[in-house]
């Protein structure tokens, strides 16, 4: 077998696999891995679970595709599942997480358009990242995913993540141009950083007094991977947009943009679309997935065996020569090391068959699925603590 065909987007490890089920995948020599990043928090109901199955085999001897020309009776039923869930108003899907955020912002743009702002500005977060296409890459941070891509399009300004002040020190000099805010609850591939408590809320009451949006990307936070539905239900607040993609299809590739109020009427026929957006198979798996969480209890879950992994790793690695911060809410944790340590992904696979992720060079991203169970955790703790036991005394 040869990559020679494929573009070098990509730097995969020399592993692959033919078969998964719940938490666990197997590699072409019947080799077992206990899977902790989910394909990067998609699998959030485990692999080929059956009811996913059935339905994805059900549906393609029914149905795949018929385009947005018609009515689509299963793109109806999750988008009501979604807004019932989130308390929105409207849902439009499409494939990906990069398209919900560019859906994301051009309802920001319409709604500056709508306030005669002819050059609305958006505000973002240092270290974000909400895609790969040129509009969400813009509004990204990283000079590594935006090495050659200038000049990005879009009028965006960055602040630090987190820093309450910096964004209420916009007003003056940009006030009046300001129509929304874009940001993750948790920064995912920034090596899962929280905002401090009470800072959701402390925006959304921004948001409100200068009548501009707030814009969520869920897409890796959502879907229960935090222990509530969507990330921002811990604060109590609702969003004027939400993204997602990742967790819904749970494979299956999906993306969808929520939103309420005003922000939810301003798309009319012809101002967006999609093509495959929202075809039946899709929509169906979402709505099977959206069953699946509610019928297994799987929220309680990511909230009692996140508490207990994050809990026994501070607890294994609390004096540990490598590591410098524990964080994370649910099952979405990340351990900070104080340099980067060569092939870690490797070394976790090859000796412990343990699959674990390492963003920004030097964090450990835990995302298993939803269903783990406790002696699950176990596992995780304990390949974990053994990959992090040897020191390495240069940066890699």
């Amino acid at each position: 077998m040869t990559a020679a065909c494929l573009m070098s987007t990509y730097q995969p490890l020399a592993l692959s696999f033919n078969k998964g089920l719940g938490t666990r995948l197997w590699d072409q020599t019947g080799r077992e891995y206990l899977d902790a990043v989910a394909g990067v928090a998609v699998t959030n109901v485990g692999h080929s679970h059956p009811k996913i199955v059935a339905a994805i085999t059900e549906q393609a001897g029914l149905l795949l595709h018929t385009s947005n020309l018609y009515s689509i009776d299963w793109q109806q039923q999750l988008a009501q599942k979604l807004t019932r869930l989130a308390g929105m108003d409207r849902a439009f899907f499409n494939n990906s997480g990069a398209e919900a955020n560019e859906t994301a912002l051009k309802i920001a743009r319409l709604y500056g358009w709508h306030k005669g702002i002819e050059q609305p500005l958006v505000v973002v977060m240092e270290n974000a990242f909400h895609g790969r296409t040129l509009g969400t890459l813009s509004a990204s941070d990283g000079p590594a995913v935006r090495l050659g891509f200038n000049k990005l399009p879009g009028d965006f300004l960055k602040v630090p993540f987190g820093d309450l002040k910096a964004l209420e020190a916009l007003q003056q000099a940009h006030g009046s141009r300001i129509v929304a805010i874009l940001m993750e609850p948790i920064q995912g591939e920034s090596g899962v950083q929280l905002a401090p408590p009470g800072y959701l809320k402390a925006v959304r009451e921004l948001c409100n007094r200068r009548s501009w949006l707030l814009m969520l990307d869920e897409i890796q936070t959502g879907i229960g991977r935090t222990g509530q539905w969507f990330a921002f239900q811990h604060e109590g607040i609702v969003p004027d947009v939400m993204t997602l993609a990742k967790g819904l299809g749970n494979g299956v590739p999906i993306g969808a943009c929520l939103a309420r109020g005003k922000a939810a009427e301003l798309f009319t026929p012809g101002s967006h679309g999609s093509t495959f957006g929202g075809n039946p198979l899709a929509c169906r798996v979402g709505c099977t997935v959206l069953d699946i969480i509610e019928e297994q209890g799987l929220l309680d879950n990511a909230r009692l065996q996140g508490e207990r992994l994050l809990g026994r790793l501070r607890t294994e690695l609390a004096d540990n020569p490598n590591v410098s911060a524990l964080r994370g809410q649910g099952l979405m944790i990340g351990i900070e090391l104080k340099q980067p340590i060569r092939d870690l992904s490797l070394i976790a696979a090859r000796d412990h068959g343990l699959l674990i992720n390492v963003t920004r060079g030097q964090v450990i991203r835990l995302l298993p699925p939803l269903t783990i169970d406790e002696r699950e955790v176990e596992m995780i703790v304990r390949g974990v603590s053994a990959v992090l036991t040897p020191t390495w005394d240069e940066p890699q």
